[in-house]
């Protein structure tokens, strides 16, 4: 099986000589469900952008099913990025954020307003294409952004903590719905959090990553059946890998303070 993602030997230094990313070795399967999991400062999401191409790696390669990022279109793939605020246009009804990637590719209006209800439908607010962002709850809001992020039929979407800002009750609603939309889409999905029982839960895969500078210290398999469901948030399994995780995050933050103090 060809892999969406490759990263090979990617690193990052910004012009201020922060060096953001050691080099990193990561390869994400067709079909994955990958977690980049970490503190803040520890370049996921940093990682996230080399791999939409957004930033340009220091040295090293990015590629997408083994093309460089700017042969993307041209190979007949398509990514989409969704960010950590849902960034809606306030003066923008649902229909106009949701449809605003097919205007400006210059997709008719007739197809593209089809492209955009089926999008709705597909989060569950097919009854609120008219309604302003103001007049909807945070987390309706980000499905909105997750609306535009599959309303041009990605192969490869890549998140970057979307769910951060949501409270419990809410995000765990939105996990579940991802899940679905993952599974429904045959979709390939990369996802920043920096909360390990998200990881968990939705993952295939976590990669663990640390800070100064970022770095990939670990990968943990979930080796657990899908769907995945509220009693397996309260299941020994569960426990299990958050315990792992847990104790991969400590390691690297005693290695981070042992590496300041020798400094």
């Amino acid at each position: 099986m060809t892999p969406a993602v490759e990263v090979l030997s990617a690193e990052k230094t910004y012009p201020n000589g922060t060096h953001a990313l050691l080099p990193v070795e990561l390869s994400v399967q067709e079909g994955e469900f990958v977690t980049l999991l970490g503190p803040s400062g520890c370049g996921k999401s940093t990682l996230l952008k080399m791999i939409a191409g957004l930033l340009g790696p220091s040295d090293g390669r990015v590629l997408l099913w083994r093309k460089p990022i700017a042969q993307l279109e041209a190979s007949g793939h398509r990514l989409s990025f969704v960010f950590q605020d849902a960034t809606l246009m306030p003066w923008a009804r649902v229909m106009g954020n949701v449809r605003l990637p097919l205007d400006l590719a210059g997709v008719p209006k007739e197809q593209a307003e089809a492209r955009v209800r089926n999008a709705l439908r597909m989060v569950g607010l097919e009854k609120f294409e008219s309604n302003l962002p103001r007049e909807l709850s945070g987390g309706m809001q980000m499905r909105v952004s997750i609306a535009r992020g599959l309303v041009t039929e990605p192969q490869l979407l890549l998140m970057d903590e979307p769910f951060g800002a949501l409270d419990e009750i809410t995000r765990n609603r939105l996990d579940s719905d991802l899940l679905e939309l993952w599974q429904g889409k045959k979709l390939t999905v990369v996802f920043v959090t920096h909360s390990i029982y998200e990881a968990v839960y939705l993952s295939n895969r976590v990669v663990v990553m640390a800070a100064r500078p970022g770095r990939i210290v670990d990968e943990v398999a979930i080796d657990e059946p899908y769907p995945r469901t509220a009693d397996f948030r309260v299941s020994t399994q569960f426990s299990h890998y958050a315990k792992r995780l847990q104790d991969a995050l400590l390691r690297a933050s005693a290695t981070d303070t042992d590496e300041a103090a020798r400094a």
